[in-house]
């Protein structure tokens, strides 16, 4: 068995010990301190579609939510940087969502003070700033942002639905 490098990100890694997950309202989120290792992502991708031939997960998870929905990147483009992956969420249920197009636009939601699996239930509550994590954003995005908006980072995340929906209709049994 070889080892795997299951770092996270700096960026991420940084705004997850922020403790936004447990330390706000509207955040039912366990960050993890690595990534899920490859094989317990494959066994679970390959239960979660019912397709025991589905093939390597195309995902780095990263967290969970309570009902055990993952938050993963999605390894959209295999030689990109993952940085610029997507970021998605598969649910326990069934759920499907894009959370952010890429970890910069993540970092922005959580600025924001919203919480990653908040883009897929709705967001219910008014939402605060949070000035450590827009430290972070601005840090990390390389855009020069001062600010991004949660609308704009939904309506960029939403453009990816299309084709993760079409990924996990062609892998499903």
């Amino acid at each position: 068995m070889q080892d795997e490098d299951r770092t996270l990100p700096a960026a991420l890694a940084a705004a997850h010990a922020e403790g936004f997950s447990t330390d706000h309202d509207g955040h039912d989120f366990e960050p993890y301190d690595e990534f899920m290792w490859s094989v317990e992502t494959l066994e679970w991708w390959q239960s979660w579609t019912g397709n025991p031939t589905a093939g390597t997960a195309p995902f780095r998870v990263f967290g969970q939510d309570g009902s055990g929905g993952l938050a993963a990147f999605w390894i959209r483009v295999p030689d990109a940087p993952i940085e610029t992956q997507p970021i998605v969420f598969l649910g326990s249920e069934g759920e499907l969502n894009v959370i952010a197009s890429n970890l910069g636009d993540y970092l922005w939601l959580l600025a924001n003070g919203v919480g990653p699996l908040e883009t897929v239930d709705g967001i219910h509550r008014t939402t605060t700033p949070i000035p450590p994590l827009t430290a972070i954003a601005q840090r990390y995005t390389r855009t020069g942002d001062t600010h991004r908006a949660t609308a704009m980072v939904i309506d960029a995340a939403q453009a990816e639905l299309r084709a993760l929906t079409t990924l996990v209709d062609t892998t499903a049994r």
